[in-house]
């Protein structure tokens, strides 16, 4: 390994979220390019680097940075350039000579042990000389800070935070108990911090690492949507991911179970523990869906069979008898289901009983899970929708760093009917809060179709309360005359009862185009989206095409399709500004996707009076356009589909994805006028029927599959669902079991 000492006369490159940087390293005898994670450089800086030279094929030599150290300048000449760098705040070229002139070299001595000494500067008063000492430690904290992360793991994007939030008494909290960064920073990583608790002798038995690990798995298995795990699955868990024995994992769920970290409960067959989270959700939701079933709903209209009679002749149209009963149900029960699969009814269910609520002169309020399904609701119904984060008016704190919500039970919603659609997106904690905001005499209506793939979250919830039989379900099964001359929705309940679909009728709306090799579908993906149905259907490339494939890997993953859609559909030109982020490079114009929720995000939007509408909150599978990339102020602008307008700092970029491909799993309460959906191989629990069905029911006018049809046959066969762990059905159903016993 070769060492050398020098100026960083230049930055070419750097990444700020991985620490990545290139530049340019002035040594005494020679210039070196030097490359690798350099986190906190900047331009100007003395380091001394230890790395091998290499030779890259492009670039040319180059010192590959195994290890560094930032230098502070020692001779003059270099310690009036670094104060007078504007790295401390007041400090230009004439006070820093000023300063130099005090106190020669030992200024930075000065500056650290003691500060309050600058005064002696001219120029340097009472209230100058704190803001000057306090940036020059700050900024040796970080570096310190950066430098010893690295050295244990942690990326150095978390430092700045890291800082942030226990100041210049990091290291010592950190050391004292790395796994206390997860509370603030889960997104670190459980993994990274064990890492570095290990590697500064942390005993792997160690009660902290031991809690903290049974907390990281309960939460990852809430991420693959279980709302408890079984204590056996639990402990098999943890111990692999640990490596410790039996008795230690279970002297420490008894402890966190003690400090009300997770809870213990005892089903028919197995001890399960939840999430304290998770375990409140579920008895909350059980307690509140109960009451509404306990309870009496407002008297329901007189008449109600001819007055339907009336409005169907009024409406032009003819409901069926499952519809009609569904909506004198919502007059007869304080909470109802309506499920069915496409093309049954619900819209125009929904809209009578709309029109009835409004005829009776009472409230109605509508809302869905994600900006795109409450737009596509507004648009059906004629009536405003809004998501239930905004219905619930979400807000963010920045005192504590966490989101809440304006309505609760201390201040309900103030509506006689709340209708609730796509309702299989919604999980166990939303439903929580939602449940929570239903006033006493507010009439709950979900609707959603129970064989779309469950929420993201965890939970089940659709389904469990369906199949506990708590609540009223009116099941809608009959398909409409107009929706059998789709094949989209005739094909789609045929995938769903295991048949084989339809394929390529002339004039219809659901195609397959055979293809073996990935690399041919790949191009033919491409003429589909520039050239053959821009041309044919006059859809919009972009806007009204979109690619669902099951899997982010390989040819015809999400990752490799995004890389070749951009080429065609937003090519690099001059008049449109791109910035790269690790492998990606981002432009304005690109089609893009929120991929996690993050409550404090600002949006803007205007209403349609145009007055600018504010508030937070950019959730999960939120998706839009680039609108604007600002250099000079490292901004982002999305607007995305709903017309919120969010600014994105260089920071926040990886909560950003491209999305002219998107996972099925994303599209959730989406619809698109056009679906493309690759046919190829992929894991086994990937290639289920009802991901192709959610896939399917995405599209409103167009689908083409592309591919192997025996993948699209497997798919259809394979009828395995995710076993997911919850206990809400069993729960309402032991709860409805008491209820009638009692009566």
């Amino acid at each position: 390994m070769e060492q050398y000492e020098g100026k960083l006369v230049e930055m070419i490159y750097q990444n700020d979220e991985n620490g990545y940087r290139v530049g340019i390293l002035e040594c005494e005898d020679q210039v070196l390019t030097v490359v690798g994670i350099l986190p906190g450089l900047n331009a100007g800086e003395r380091i001394r680097v230890r790395g091998k030279k290499q030779v890259h094929q492009r670039y040319g030599e180059q010192l590959k940075v195994d290890e560094y150290f930032p230098l502070l300048p020692e001779s003059q000449e270099g310690i009036m350039e670094y104060m007078a760098s504007g790295l401390i705040p007041g400090v230009g070229e004439a006070m820093a000579r000023r300063m130099l002139d005090t106190f020669g070299t030992e200024i930075f001595t000065i500056m650290q042990q003691t500060p309050e000494r600058l005064q002696e500067v001219h120029g340097i008063g009472k209230k100058s000389w704190r803001p000057m000492a306090e940036a020059f430690q700050t900024q040796n904290q970080l570096r310190e800070l950066i430098l010893w992360l690295a050295e244990k793991g942690i990326e150095a994007r978390f430092a700045l935070r890291i800082h942030q939030a226990f100041g210049s008494g990091a290291k010592a909290i950190v050391e004292e108990n790395p796994y206390k960064l997860l509370e603030s920073m889960p997104e670190i990583g459980f993994k990274a911090v064990d890492r570095m608790a290990l590697k500064l002798g942390r005993d792997p038995e160690d009660p902290q690492r031991v809690g903290s690990g049974i907390l990281h798995v309960l939460t990852a298995a809430s991420y693959e949507g279980h709302t408890y795990l079984p204590q056996e699955d639990l402990l098999h868990r943890v111990r692999d991911a640990l490596e410790v024995g039996e008795s230690v994992v279970l002297n420490s769920i008894q402890t966190l179970a003690l400090e009300q970290q997770i809870q213990m409960t005892t089903g028919p067959e197995d001890h399960r523990v939840y999430l304290r989270s998770t375990y409140e959700a579920e008895t909350d939701t059980c307690k509140k869906l109960m009451e509404l079933a306990c309870t009496h709903p407002l008297p329901a209209p007189k008449n109600l069979r001819q007055r339907l009679e009336v409005l169907q002749k009024e409406q032009h149209i003819e409901l069926a008898e499952a519809q009609l009963e569904g909506v004198e149900a919502a007059f007869h029960h304080r909470a109802l289901v309506i499920t069915g699969g496409p093309g049954t009814g619900k819209t125009t269910l929904i809209n009578s009983l709309i029109r009835l609520i409004e005829e009776e002169e009472l409230e109605v309020l509508l809302a869905a899970p994600t900006g795109r399904a409450a737009k596509r609701m507004t648009e059906t119904s004629g009536k405003e929708a809004g998501t239930i984060h905004r219905l619930l008016e979400m807000g963010f704190s920045d005192e504590t760093g966490q989101h809440y919500f304006g309505r609760d039970e201390d201040n309900p919603l103030e509506a006689d009917f709340l209708i609730i659609d796509e309702v299989s997106m919604v999980d166990i904690l939303m439903m929580r809060h939602l449940l929570k905001a239903i006033g006493p005499a507010t009439t709950l209506i979900l609707v959603g179709d129970v064989d779309q793939l469950p929420s993201v979250g965890p939970g089940a919830v659709l389904k469990d309360i369906i199949n506990s039989g708590m609540i009223h379900v009116i099941r809608l099964t009959e398909i409409f005359r107009q929706a059998q001359e789709s094949l989209i929705v005739m094909n789609a309940h045929r995938i769903n009862l295991g048949e084989e679909p339809t394929l390529n009728h002339r004039d219809r709306d659901f195609f397959f185009m055979a293809e073996e090799n990935p690399h041919t579908a790949l191009e033919k993906i491409r003429q589909l989206l520039i050239k053959r149905l821009p041309d044919h259907y006059l859809f919009d490339p972009i806007k009204d095409i979109q690619v669902l494939t099951p899997t982010k890997k390989g040819i015809t993953g999400t990752v490799n399709l995004n890389q070749h859609l951009q080429e065609v559909l937003n090519p690099a030109e001059a008049s449109r500004q791109e910035r790269n982020f690790g492998n990606r490079t981002y432009r304005e114009g690109d089609k893009i996707m929120q991929i996690r929720n993050n409550y404090s995000l600002e949006w803007t939007r205007k209403d349609h009076d145009g007055q600018e509408d504010k508030g937070r909150g950019v959730f999960n599978g939120d998706i839009g356009h680039i609108a604007k990339i600002e250099k000079d102020r490292e901004l982002l602008t999305v607007l995305y589909d709903d017309d919120r307008k969010v600014e994105y700092p260089y920071a926040l970029m990886d909560e950003l994805e491209p999305a002219y491909a998107i996972t099925i799993h994303k599209s959730q309460g989406s619809e698109f006028p056009a679906v493309i959906l690759p046919m190829f191989p992929g894991p086994n629990v990937l290639m289920t029927r009802n991901l192709l069905y959610t896939a399917i029911t995405r599209a409103r006018s167009l689908v083409v599959l592309i591919g192997h049809k025996h993948v699209l046959y497997r798919m259809i066969r394979n009828n395995r669902t995710q076993e997911r762990y919850s206990g809400l059905e069993e729960r309402l159903a032991q709860m409805l079991e008491y209820v009638e016993g009692d009566q």
